[in-house]
Order: structure tokens, then C-alpha cells, then sequence
């Protein structure tokens, strides 16, 4: 199962940068379609190319030793994978998973680095997302220490919407499960909890968000504390 194709969006990161930089930039990416699935690099491995999500988004998964995994960030539109380069570290922390299939601009680390250098506006935007990144993971750590599991799929389909911008999602329990790191039967209690509650419909795989604000409130305080956070902070000027 796949999870709904998402539309294309503009890359937010892309779009703060000076005109002149971000042409450059852009002039040296080139337009992919990632594929549901797709493991873009896993845990370990050399970081081959950046990746800035313009239709898809990407979950930043940490290994388990049993096998399974635990999804700790979520990459769409709003940012890049690939963050740890500004700290001239090739190595990636996590394995990246294509959760939303769709398109993405895609660089060479080395051709990044040159252009990083050569862009002061881009290494202050940089840092901002860095840290933004770094709240994020803390946040996820947190919730997942301290919230139960509707409050965190809550979350995680408030995360999903925005950076598919659409409110219907195809995707399975197992999935679910694996990404929140739960057993399977917590999260059928959870999703029908927020389905009696009219908040979303779930048949089959196929998910639909019916009420936005009522899910926010079933959420646990993670999705607007992270929301605020990037807001605050990359919002301001170059």
C-alpha cells in the first residue's frame, strides 16, 4: 500500500534564498521522481546527494537491533535531506525512507558543498534548519517517551497532511505501526478511536481526515510546538 500521490509545492527552503542564489542553486539540481518506499540512503552510509522534496516527502528512520525502526523526523516540502553536510559530515545518521511519493531536486554533496561556500545567504538558512532539525528529533524523543499512541498518530497524520497536502492517505497498519514503533494492535485502537470520534474515516488502508482542528486537539502538544518552532525561526530575514 502507497500512500496518495502528493501535488506539487514549491520548496520552502529554496524560495527564502536571494534570487540570484537560488537560480544558481537550482541550476545545478535536477528533477526527480522518488518512488514509494525508495530507500534513499540507509544509516551509515555516505551521503551521495541532497534532496529538496517539491511533491514528496521523506521519514528519517533510526534502526533498531531487532530490525524494526522508529521514525524520528519528517521531511516535505518545508526543507532538505541531507543537513548534516553543512557540518562537513558525508556520513547519514538515518535511513531515508520515501513515505509520499512524488517529485524532488536532487544535487551531488560535492556540487552542494561548492555552492554552500560560495553563498553566505544559504549558510545563515542553513543553520536555522539545522536547528529547527535538531528541535525536531528532541520533540520526537519526547513524544514518544511520554504520549500515548492516538496522541501520536494524531500527530503523525497532522505531519503527513501538511507535507502531502492533501487530507487522504493509503497506508497500512503495518506501516503505521513500524513508523510510530508500536504493535500493530495499538494502532487499530488508536485509528478507531479518532474514527468514532469523527475526526477521520479509515476503510481498507485508505485514510481520510474529516476534521483538522478536532484532530489538532486530539494531538498531543508535539505538532504545534514543532509548527511554532519552524515558523519562529525561519521566518525571519537573510
Amino acid at each position: 500500500m502507497t500512500l496518495i500521490q502528493p501535488v506539487f509545492a514549491e520548496n520552502l527552503l529554496l524560495a527564502a534564498l536571494p534570487f540570484k542564489e537560488r537560480e544558481l542553486l537550482i541550476s545545478h539540481c535536477e528533477s526527480v521522481q522518488l518512488n514509494f518506499a525508495e530507500v534513499l540512503y540507509s544509516a551509515g552510509d555516505r551521503i551521495p546527494h541532497i534532496y529538496f522534496p517539491t511533491g514528496s516527502f521523506i521519514s528519517l528512520v533510526t534502526p533498531l537491533a531487532n530490525g524494526a525502526g522508529l521514525e524520528v523526523g519528517l521531511i516535505g516540502n518545508e526543507g532538505m535531506l541531507g543537513i548534516t553536510l553543512p557540518l562537513e559530515v558525508d556520513t547519514a545518521p538515518f535511513q531515508a525512507l520515501v513515505q509520499g511519493a512524488g517529485s524532488a531536486l536532487r544535487m551531488t554533496s560535492a556540487a552542494f558543498m561548492h555552492d554552500l561556500e560560495q553563498s553566505p545567504a544559504l549558510q545563515r538558512l542553513l543553520k536555522r534548519y539545522l536547528y529547527v532539525s535538531m528541535s525536531q528529533l528532541a520533540q520526537s524523543a519526547v513524544c514518544c517517551r511520554l504520549h500515548m499512541v492516538e496522541e501520536r498518530l494524531a500527530r503523525w497524520l497532522l505531519m503527513t497532511q501538511d507535507r502531502a497536502h492533501s487530507n487522504n492517505f493509503h497506508i497500512t497498519h503495518i506501516i503505521l505501526a513500524y513508523m510510530l514503533g508500536v504493535r500493530r494492535v495499538g494502532i487499530t485502537k488508536a485509528a478507531s478511536s479518532l474514527q468514532r470520534q469523527k475526526l477521520i474515516s479509515y476503510r481498507r488502508g485508505h485514510i481520510k481526515i474529516i476534521d483538522h482542528s478536532g484532530l489538532e486537539s486530539a494531538s498531543c502538544s508535539c505538532y504545534l510546538a514543532e509548527k511554532q518552532t519552524y515558523e519562529r525561526v525561519m521566518n525571519q530575514t537573510l
